[in-house]
Order: structure tokens, then C-alpha cells, then sequence
């Protein structure tokens, strides 16, 4: 047993990257924080795992931040009646908030169209804003027209978009 302790604390010596310590400050934040944060739950439980654990879970909350941040939507008025939204990125549940504020509702002229083909919809959240938007726009007199959704998007809107049902309405929920 003392030999498996000695060896353990050796793998765990030469494993870890001692010079990372002094390059926190030049690392991306993020990174630094994902090895902080793996090193202290596995230093604090004594268990390999729930740290690599920690770490994941760290990693894929700013990677979801970082694409979050990365929608961009470009309304341009073509005349008095009508309007063009571009949309380009990914939407998902951690851009549909963005998504969905990007549109004027203020200011609906009689015509909207949302061309889609650079964007990507990934979940339920991300057709809920498509139909929020759409059913919005609607509410205010527009006529809306989707265009250019990728094959796997369209798939996800036609299986769980409302906005194309005849008398669909805007919900209070979800």
C-alpha cells in the first residue's frame, strides 16, 4: 500500500505543469480559472474525478458564453414598407435571449423578412425565439418571411416551431 501512495504522488508531481502556475496571468481567464478550479475540487475531495468533473463543466459554461456572444443580426430597412433581418452565428439556449431582443418591435413596417442561411438553430430554445419573433412581428401587423435555413434547422422548426401553424399566437410561457 505505502508503495501505490508513493507511486500515486509521483504521477501527481510529474503530471501536473508547475510552470503553468506562473503563466496564469498570461492564459486566457477562462482557462485559468477551469485549472484553478479542477486543482482545488481535487485537492479539496481527494478524488480525481470530481475535478475533471469541475473542469468540463466549467469548459463548457464559456465555451456556451463565448458562442452565445457570437450572433449578430443586421436589420436594414429596403423601403418604408419593409424591412430585412440577416442573422449569422448559432442560435441556442444561451443566444435566444439576444436573438430575440435584436428585432425592432417599435417600429414594425408592413413587410419583415428574416433571412436565416448563415445561422444555425440547435434546441427548443433557440425555435422558441424564432416563433416569439415571428409571432411578435406579427402581433404588429407585418407579414413575415423565413428563409434560408439549413437542412438540420429546418428539420428542428418543422418538427417544433409553432409559427407556421395557421392561427398560432403568441404563448405567455416557456
Amino acid at each position: 500500500m505505502a508503495a501505490m501512495v508513493a507511486v500515486m504522488i509521483m504521477v501527481r508531481i510529474g503530471t501536473f505543469s508547475w510552470r503553468s502556475l506562473r503563466e496564469l496571468a498570461i492564459h486566457p481567464k477562462s482557462s485559468s480559472v477551469v485549472m484553478i478550479g479542477t486543482v482545488i475540487v481535487t485537492v479539496a475531495t481527494h478524488d480525481l474525478a470530481k475535478g475533471v468533473l469541475t473542469g468540463v463543466i466549467l469548459s463548457a459554461v464559456f465555451f456556451t458564453r463565448k458562442v452565445g456572444k457570437m450572433l449578430i443580426i443586421d436589420g436594414t430597412q429596403v423601403d418604408t414598407d419593409s424591412r430585412v433581418y440577416v442573422v449569422k452565428g448559432q442560435v441556442f439556449f444561451a443566444s435566444a435571449g439576444q436573438f430575440v431582443s435584436s428585432f425592432n418591435y417599435l417600429d414594425v413596417p408592413k413587410g419583415v423578412i428574416i433571412d436565416l442561411k448563415d445561422a444555425h438553430f440547435w434546441d427548443l430554445t433557440a425555435v422558441d425565439a424564432l416563433d416569439r419573433v415571428v409571432m411578435k412581428l406579427r402581433e404588429h401587423g407585418a407579414t413575415v418571411e423565413v428563409f434560408g435555413l439549413n437542412d438540420a434547422s429546418e428539420t428542428l422548426v418543422d418538427r417544433l416551431g409553432k409559427h407556421r401553424t395557421p392561427g398560432a399566437a403568441l404563448s405567455s410561457g416557456h
